[in-house]
């Protein structure tokens, strides 16, 4: 690990385990028979971005059973996904994947997702955010497979986490995941700020451009929902599957809607988001939670789309093509 970027203590430890592990619901997610192929890909700033010292490890892609992770972003890009024309609601979403900010994870439940979101006519921004350095000797340990005969891995268990002004962040006070967390954030909140500069040539509504966040994309979301920033870089609406804040969580004006989903057992990640419903709820803004009673990291966008898209129309950020929202 380079310099200046060690990564341990006890609150890492209960970042890894309770967000890195955000990374294997790609795994578990079939593979589609054809992803949707982007309108548009590119890097997210014209110039290259300053590169933290230290920050020497390579950038690293690799595809397990359907699963991709991607390492070491040091310069963000996205993928840009857009609906036919005759479908298109002008609705759009920043996707930021989750991974515990140490890696993205990609491939069939991302497509899926994404395949999901075009069919109701809803465009999609798949953000490569900045995650923090991997050493690449590392990385392939992910890629081998469980030797044959190997038992399953038991349940994952989380630490108790206390919840404080609805901060999930199990290592608070970490000088390296504040400067990543930071970082994404930036990240996010230039991809919003071209959604919005791009809006009219991609047929987007400038009001009705939220984010998605999954694990700590959803952290990621949170933080540009939060920051003292021009309100172009700001989600109009979040939506957060298993990601909780990794701040203190205040209620901004104006304040947008959220829809929060999250399993019954996934430890500070469920209390986070409790909490952020707790916050929303007091002070008499739409917040929608859904928790289920099912295996951590097994949901998909079959299970909760069908009332994401609902709520969707009836907060008026999904109408049909044409129709004036």
């Amino acid at each position: 690990m380079p310099r200046g970027l060690s990564w341990g203590g006890r609150g890492a430890a209960r970042l890894r385990l309770c967000l890195a592990a955000g990374a294997l619901a790609a795994a578990l997610a079939p593979a589609s028979a054809a992803a949707a192929e982007p309108a548009l890909s590119g890097s997210l700033h014209a110039q290259p971005l300053p590169v933290p010292p230290g920050w020497t490890e390579p950038r690293v892609v690799t595809e397990c059973g359907g699963a991709v992770s991607i390492y070491n972003t040091t310069q963000p890009r996205y993928d840009l996904f857009l609906p036919a024309s005759d479908k298109a609601s002008g609705a759009a979403v920043l996707m930021l994947p989750g991974g515990g900010l140490r890696v993205l994870g990609a491939g069939a439940a991302s497509d899926a997702e994404i395949e999901a979101f075009l069919a109701r006519g809803i465009a999609v921004m798949r953000l490569e955010y900045r995650t923090r350095q991997v050493p690449a000797q590392s990385i392939p340990r992910a890629c081998q497979p469980r030797p044959a005969g190997a038992a399953a891995a038991p349940p994952m268990r989380f630490p108790a986490l206390e919840i404080v002004n609805g901060n999930a962040n199990p290592a608070r006070g970490d000088a390296v995941l504040a400067t990543v967390l930071e970082l994404a954030t930036a990240d996010a909140q230039a991809a919003l700020r071209l959604l919005h500069a791009r809006g009219a040539e991609w047929n987007l509504d400038p009001d009705r451009i939220g984010a998605i966040g999954e694990s700590a994309g959803g952290g990621v979301a949170f933080g540009a929902l939060l920051a003292d920033a021009p309100v172009e870089t700001k989600p109009d609406f979040l939506i957060s599957i298993f990601g909780p804040s990794l701040q203190d969580v205040h209620v901004p004006e104006p304040a947008p809607p959220l829809f929060l989903v999250t399993e019954a057992d996934h430890g500070p990640v469920t209390d986070g988001l409790l909490a952020v419903f707790s916050i929303w709820k007091a002070a008499g803004q739409k917040v929608e939670l859904h928790v289920y009673e099912v295996p951590n990291f097994s949901m998909t966008i079959d299970l909760w789309g069908p009332r994401l898209f609902d709520w969707m129309v009836e907060r008026g950020i999904l109408v049909s093509a044409g129709e004036a929202p």
